[in-house]
């Protein structure tokens, strides 16, 4: 089954992890994470999926991050006011995201996609 991939084509780490997975012939579907960001149900199902907190789903050094205050929220909010939070803006969520289906990683640490994806 080919990935799906969430990514933002101007962010460089995307573009590394996208060199990446073409370098080592990975199939996958881009999908514009700001034109076309993943819904509340989609994202509760990559949380789950990935063994990592919500927290780690957010994109904290983003202008939108530091415009809502999240930094301070963070810390007392549930997981589905952080859901609502990352579906609300794609420029909330960290990036890449790629998911099989089964497995998820988030932003892109070429032996964690070496350890993944091969």
């Amino acid at each position: 089954m080919a990935l799906t991939f969430y990514w933002y084509p101007q962010c460089g780490t995307c573009k590394k992890a996208k060199k990446w997975l073409d370098d080592h012939n990975v199939e996958y579907e881009p999908v514009h994470i700001v034109e076309h960001p993943p819904s509340k149900e989609e994202i509760k199902s990559l949380i789950s999926q990935s063994d990592l907190p919500a927290k780690k789903f957010f994109n904290t050094s983003g202008k939108k991050y530091r415009e809502l205050g999240l930094k301070d929220k963070l810390p007392e909010a549930s997981e589905e006011e952080m859901v609502e939070w990352l579906a609300s803006d794609g420029m909330l969520l960290k990036r890449p995201i790629a998911t099989d289906g089964k497995q998820v990683t988030v932003g892109f640490k070429e032996d964690s996609f070496e350890n993944t994806w091969t």
